[in-house]
């Protein structure tokens, strides 16, 4: 099983939004015996909570579930749980890198599987701009799982 975690700051913005994407991409393609799904944050502000009303919002308006996430502090055991640890800007990149060593886990940002010209996912917590997101998350999800499959012959 290859196992992907998405991460942000608080786990309740972009990285819910792409665990939703990537599972319902998941789910479609008929993998998910294959590929299991989860988000964490590198904060524990939110632990607990359910993802922000900003990113169900826009979930529901593409009728992809969120149901049953609730966010998350990433832990030192996420290194050796997953395969990828998908980054949603630099900073948190950063982060990762401070808290384990690489280990043979794949540790990237969402927008490196892209050609588009943001580096860094923004957050939408601070910004307000949850369909620009979205937009970024899901072309991201769609190019990972490209890679994904390609990487693993799926």
């Amino acid at each position: 099983m290859i196992r992907v975690l998405f991460v942000c700051l608080g786990n309740i913005c972009r990285s819910p939004m792409a665990e939703a994407i990537f599972k319902d991409l998941v789910k479609k393609e008929g993998l998910e015996k294959e590929i299991s799904v989860d988000s964490a944050g590198i904060g524990h502000w939110h632990e607990g909570s359910i993802p922000h009303e900003g990113t169900r919002a826009i979930l529901d308006e593409h009728s992809i579930s969120y149901e049953g996430m609730r966010a998350r502090q990433v832990a030192e055991a996420d290194w050796d749980d997953y395969d990828y640890l998908i980054a949603m800007d630099s900073k948190n990149i950063q982060d990762l890198h401070s808290i384990r060593e690489k280990n043979g886990v794949t540790i990237a940002k969402l927008l490196d599987y892209t050609s588009h010209e943001e580096a860094d996912v923004p957050d939408p917590y601070f910004t307000g701009n949850f369909q620009y997101v979205y937009e970024l998350v899901s072309e991201g999800c769609s190019r990972l799982l490209e890679q994904i499959k390609k990487d693993n012959q799926l």
